[in-house]
């Protein structure tokens, strides 16, 4: 029976597919295959989490016409419109609608269709202040201008906080910055970890000699060239995280090529002004030893103590800076991980058959090496994002994470304190972090074993 060049026959006579098993072994782990659903849905809240939770309407008709606030306020917050109507008289009006100064509960409306939770995550609700029950009374103004019970398409179901703010509104505006900070974070832990833990298993402490002039120079432009991505340009690179995730990504590389700029530049300078027999002389550059130093020194100091030290250290909060202080304080476990990887992959036969060929170290490392081991650095990935959120709620329940008008469910765990018997402002919020950094853990285990060998055997 002939087979592809991905398959072969297991001890059972079923057809073996080397590209899907590891599918298939991570569907037979219920709970992993039942988490990455649960992360899936979380993605899709947070995506639709404008429409999901808003206090302006999805569509509403009045005076005979149909507006979509929620929908205009979205693309233009501070949109305005003019419509013409009748009055009872039959003379003819002009009537300007302020989409974000309406409220819109008290309009007096042909039709409307709500968002699932009728309020934004930043909608204070003067009406229900002073941590209303999800159980307790809830009051409302409606169109007479009476103040009234609320209806029940309109009740805050998870109750408010101090303010007056729909708990359940926050936790769904909360996903987003806890899935941006999880995932962006171990983006930059990956971008850190996966050449630095390459480069540390392929060529080791011997694979790469250097003149002695070289060698120093090589580390005077890489420090030099730290100092001015990191430090001298960091405001720069605030700046294009504030105006958005792509921008800042974008100057975060431009970011990280002025190091490896200064490394190049400083090692030909090196290699170039070299004379005598002592600084012409060939020595080793020990790249494992300088990578596994690294690790070692980062490791050996407690991660939330040394994330809440630099968090409380800069003056300026906000998004960008926490993703940047987990991003570069998470890569070593990544690093680890490929290192052990690569030590092994490099003494495999298609390894040293491309060496043989001629094929350059740059070229074996990122089309041959990197591909064949990268997937065990994906669990790796799993749990980061899972200690991220974590370190996030944690930074946001102190205080010293995001700014305080940002929603996260870090801010709304430390809401709960101002009022013991608020017990909604702990439960919830917390049931929310323990589900999606529990589903995490799930799905990383289950990537452990269905990318096990022996589990595939």
């Amino acid at each position: 029976m002939k087979n592809n060049k991905n398959n072969s026959i297991d001890s059972k006579g079923e057809s073996y597919n080397f590209r899907t098993q590891p599918w298939r072994q991570f569907k037979k782990n219920k709970s992993a295959y039942f988490s990455l659903y649960i992360v899936l849905s979380l993605f899709i809240v947070a995506l639709l989490s404008p429409f999901l939770a808003n206090h302006q309407p999805l569509m509403v008709t009045v005076y005979n016409q149909n507006l979509y606030p929620a929908f205009t306020t979205f693309f233009n917050e501070s949109k305005v419109d003019t419509i013409t109507y009748h009055d009872a008289a039959g003379e003819e009006r002009l009537q300007v609608i302020q989409y974000n100064e309406m409220d819109w509960r008290s309009v007096k409306k042909e039709f409307v269709i709500w968002a699932p939770i009728p309020y934004s995550a930043n909608y204070s609700d003067k009406y229900n202040r002073d941590f209303s029950s999800p159980m307790g009374d809830q009051r409302y103004r409606d169109s007479k201008g009476n103040i009234t019970k609320i209806p029940g398409r309109l009740r805050h179901f998870l109750g408010t906080d101090k303010l007056g703010r729909d708990l359940a509104a926050g936790i769904v505006y909360g996903s987003r910055i806890s899935l941006l900070v999880g995932i962006f974070s171990m983006l930059i832990a990956a971008l850190i970890g996966i050449p630095l833990g390459a480069f540390a298993g392929y060529y080791g402490n011997e694979e790469i000699q250097v003149k002695r002039l070289q060698f120093w120079f090589g580390l005077i432009g890489l420090c030099i060239g730290l100092f001015i991505a990191f430090v001298g340009r960091s405001y720069d690179l605030k700046i294009a995280f504030d105006e958005g995730i792509g921008s800042g990504f974008l100057m975060l590389l431009a970011h990280i090529l002025i190091p490896i700029a200064c490394l190049i530049i400083f090692s030909f300078l090196g290699k170039k002004l070299a004379f005598g027999r002592f600084l012409s002389s060939k020595v080793n550059v020990p790249i494992d030893a300088l990578v596994s130093r690294s690790i070692e020194v980062l490791n050996s100091l407690p991660a939330l103590i040394l994330i809440i030290t630099i968090a409380a250290v800069i003056n300026e909060r906000s998004i960008s800076v926490l993703v940047f202080i987990i991003g570069f304080t998470s890569w070593t476990g990544i690093a680890r991980f490929m290192r052990a990887e690569l030590l092994k992959i490099k003494q495999m036969e298609y390894i040293q058959t491309a060496k043989a060929l001629g094929y350059s170290n740059s070229r074996i490392i990122f089309g041959h090496a990197l591909p064949n081991g990268i997937a065990p650095v994906f669990i790796t990935i799993a749990f980061g994002i899972a200690s991220a959120i974590l370190v996030e709620s944690g930074l946001s329940f102190l205080g010293i994470g995001v700014p305080d008008d940002v929603v996260t469910w870090g801010n709304l765990l430390s809401l709960g304190r101002e009022e013991f018997e608020a017990s909604w402002l702990v439960i919830f919020p917390g049931l929310a972090i323990f589900i999606t950094v529990t589903a995490y853990n799930l799905i990383g285990e289950g990537l452990r074993n269905a990318l096990d060998p022996k589990q595939n055997n």
